[in-house]
């Protein structure tokens, strides 16, 4: 994949907009990625690779979330799934630094990362996903009232 396919990758400006995303690709291989975007992690296209943030040690695929709906999940609502997943990592951008942002991805699963995280060898960059969504999914998962749950943020 060239660097140059990714630079007019769409930007999804709503949590509604994702959902109508997710229906449209089919999101069973819809992967979100927190980095610095497709260029970067792409690059020539041969080495898609992660790093593990313990150890240091190359990892076989980018790390990333499956967007998939869980059987369990059993016909709830899509937006709220949408936007857990998320809210899960929305602290990556703070921690990782400046320019990581989400960016939604088809790809295939080829290992599983030291978190238990899917690897993945993306197949094609999708979608930016904007601020916006961010604060929308940040907003819908709060309303839900759980004391006892929150994003995945180990600081």
């Amino acid at each position: 994949m060239e660097a140059s396919s990714t630079r007019c990758l769409p930007t999804v400006r709503t949590l509604d907009e994702l959902v109508g995303l997710f229906e449209s690709e089919g999101g069973d291989e819809l992967y979100v990625r927190w980095s610095r975007g497709p260029e970067v992690d792409l690059g020539d296209g041969f080495e898609q690779a992660s790093r593990d943030g313990l150890t240091g040690t190359r990892l076989p695929g980018l790390s990333a979330n499956s967007l998939r709906l869980e059987p369990w999940w059993n016909g709830r609502s899509v937006r709220l799934w949408l936007a857990r997943r998320l809210y899960d990592y929305q602290h990556l951008p703070d921690l990782r630094g400046p320019g990581v942002r989400p960016w939604v991805l088809r790809g295939r699963q080829v290992a599983r990362g030291p978190d238990n995280e899917p690897l993945v060898l993306c197949e094609r960059p999708v979608a930016w996903v904007a601020n916006e969504v961010l604060r929308e999914a940040r907003e819908l998962v709060d309303e839900q009232g759980s004391r006892e749950w929150g994003p995945m943020d180990r600081r």
